[in-house]
């Protein structure tokens, strides 16, 4: 969910064609949950294979992932580790929105009403370890790169662009600017069409806000985030004009005698000084085509014709380079 930004920060639309030749960190756990709650029949109920196996999210990582790498964009999917304690109330709140969720989507469905039924069902989306391992290994046998987080998947996204192994966190919600992500790329994965991304620079951002990167960080925790609830009644404007006004969070919360929902020191170094891995190995491989077929369509029942087509998207891919060893 993340922070909620939106009203401040203004992203610049720009062309799927102005990343060809980039390289994104793909905010694994937000992408997957946009394949868990996008690709869906028409009554809400994801992709299962015959054993009832939930196959949303590889579909996504296989179609997706190709039209993405057929323009010449290479991928790395970033995975979140072990989630900060503080985050266990918003993770605690997210799973009791889910659970509401599928009994309105099994009550709709009962009564007939599909589209109801559709709109209930993509919030009961659920990540499970099984998800999450069926994930990696199809990223393998396709040879995309992963890197495992020890902590929030955000933060190591946006540690490797700071340190130049990705030229932008791909990502639908604001926190990696938080992290200090010098590029945030929005709407790459979010359809099944490719819509036109859109960019947010971070440095743009702070220069036309009129405030730092700490700041910017204290407006957020003004407003709320996952760690902290924040104050009621201040949005992004109000943070954005109180944190200009008084200088810091510390100020802030002073004067106006308020609770943010924890220690702003703490909250802050979540922020500032997040936990990343340095040990981490980038590396795109040709795809292991049969064991992807046999992975997809052996145990998964998907058809062959389709997979062996998406896996020419990635064979093409890497035949349009300037040379083999650009991309692999």
């Amino acid at each position: 969910m993340g922070v909620k930004l939106r009203d401040v920060v203004s992203p610049r639309r720009i062309r799927l064609e102005d990343l060809r030749g980039r390289t994104v960190a793909v905010d694994a756990a937000n992408t997957l949950y946009q394949f868990l709650s996008s690709i869906r029949q028409r009554d809400g109920t994801p992709l299962m294979d015959s054993r009832g196996r939930v196959t949303s999210h590889l579909s996504g990582i296989l179609y997706r992932t190709a039209a993405v790498m057929e323009r010449e964009i290479r991928v790395i999917y970033v995975f979140d580790g072990r989630s900060h304690h503080l985050k266990g109330e918003t993770v605690s709140r997210r799973a009791d929105i889910r659970k509401k969720s599928e009994v309105e989507w099994k009550r709709a469905l009962e009564e007939g009403d599909i589209d109801r039924a559709r709109k209930y069902a993509v919030r009961s989306s659920r990540m499970s370890s099984e998800i999450l391992e069926s994930s990696k290994r199809l990223l393998e046998l396709l040879g995309i790169p992963y890197v495992q987080a020890p902590g929030e998947g955000e933060a190591q996204a946006s540690y490797m662009v700071k340190m130049g192994d990705a030229w932008a966190v791909a990502s639908q919600d604001y926190d990696c600017l938080l992290f200090g992500a010098p590029r945030v790329v929005r709407n790459l994965t979010l359809s099944g069409k490719l819509e036109d991304p859109e960019i947010i620079e971070l440095e743009s951002t702070l220069r036309e806000l009129s405030i730092s990167h700490t700041q910017l960080v204290d407006m957020a925790l003004l407003v709320g985030t996952d760690f902290n609830e924040g104050v009621k009644g201040i949005g992004a404007r109000r943070g954005l004009k109180l944190i200009r006004e008084k200088g810091d969070i510390f100020k802030v919360i002073r004067d106006l005698e308020a609770d943010i929902g924890g220690d702003p020191q703490v909250l802050r170094r979540i922020f500032l000084e997040p936990e990343v891995s340095e040990d981490y190995e980038i590396r795109w491989r040709k795809p292991d085509v049969e064991g992807v077929i046999e992975f997809l369509c052996t145990e998964h029942g998907f058809s062959e014709d389709r997979v062996r087509a998406a896996l020419k998207k990635f064979e093409g891919a890497s035949s349009t380079q300037k040379s083999l060893e650009d991309w692999f």
